[in-house]
């Protein structure tokens, strides 16, 4: 691929699928001239970018954003369009605890590493547990905040499925503040965003917070 398109990258502000409002359209660099840019980077930090190791670092720098960055290219909508109705009446609190969390840091695009608990009281309908952790995926695999991170995945999940209420929690370590500026490795930091009945009902938040397990101190720079 070398040819620039336009693509689904926000800009300024419009309305989408995933509850986000952007306007208009950035056109995307060629893979051509963003290798040129990760070529720029090297020789900024004093290396040459034609010595043995580093001539196909450009190339693979790119092919790793494309990992990192895959969420832009979610259809949010569609990723959770599949429910199942055949529950038995099943309407307690449904948990999903302890997922990997890897984002990017919008501030200095280095990585933010941790967990993410998923929970929702349903109302008829349950979606696949698969699809709770791509959800945290197609919106962590952007640049992010975790704040923003948190409200995104609770916010979808209570649009998109229409539960009685969602709980998320996210611990997570910012290298932002590890490998660089303050330097304090071991530092967690605790995000949540209740709504429904996690957010009305002490009990429900209760019970949820008590399912999921205090939030620990971790090291997940690993």
């Amino acid at each position: 691929m070398d040819k620039a398109v336009v693509d689904s990258r926000p800009t300024d502000s419009i309305s989408t699928n995933d509850g986000l409002t952007y306007t208009g359209r950035r056109r995307r660099p060629s893979q051509s001239e963003a290798e040129a840019a990760v070529r720029t980077l090297i020789e900024w930090a004093g290396d040459d970018p034609d010595r043995e190791g580093l001539v196909g670092t450009p190339e693979r720098v790119v092919r790793a954003y494309e990992e990192f960055f895959a969420g832009y290219n979610e259809d949010l909508v569609a990723l959770l369009s599949t429910t199942f109705e055949e529950t038995a009446d099943y309407d307690e609190m449904i948990v999903l605890r302890d997922i990997r969390l890897e984002s990017h840091c919008e501030h200095h695009m280095v990585p933010i590493l941790g967990k993410a608990h998923i929970g929702y009281l349903p109302a008829g309908r349950v979606i696949g547990i698969s699809k709770l952790a791509r959800l945290l995926d197609a919106f962590a695999k952007r640049l992010q905040i975790q704040e923003k991170l948190t409200s995104q995945i609770a916010d979808t999940l209570q649009e998109v499925l229409k539960p009685r209420g969602v709980g998320v929690v996210i611990e997570a370590a910012h290298q932002c503040m590890t490998t660089r500026g303050v330097h304090k490795p071991g530092v967690t930091m605790v995000t949540s965003h209740m709504l429904g009945a996690f957010r009305e009902d002490p009990t429900t938040r209760r019970e949820f917070l008590s399912m999921i397990g205090k939030p620990r101190s971790a090291s997940f720079d690993a």
